[in-house]
């Protein structure tokens, strides 16, 4: 795995800590699990291009 894919990595982690958070602080937001799901995907499509 490159930095910038370990980097990709550490941010999705954070961001769902974040989102999971904000969840159980004020409520569910579509918006913000809509988001984490494409920067997830983003993270999975940069490993999968990386390592091939």
């Amino acid at each position: 795995m490159s930095g910038s894919t370990k980097a990709m990595g550490v941010l999705t982690l954070t961001a769902l800590v974040v989102v999971t958070a904000y969840t159980v602080a004020l409520g569910s937001s579509g918006w913000l699990w809509f988001g984490w799901v494409v920067l997830g995907l983003i993270t999975l499509g940069m490993a999968a291009t990386r390592e091939s």
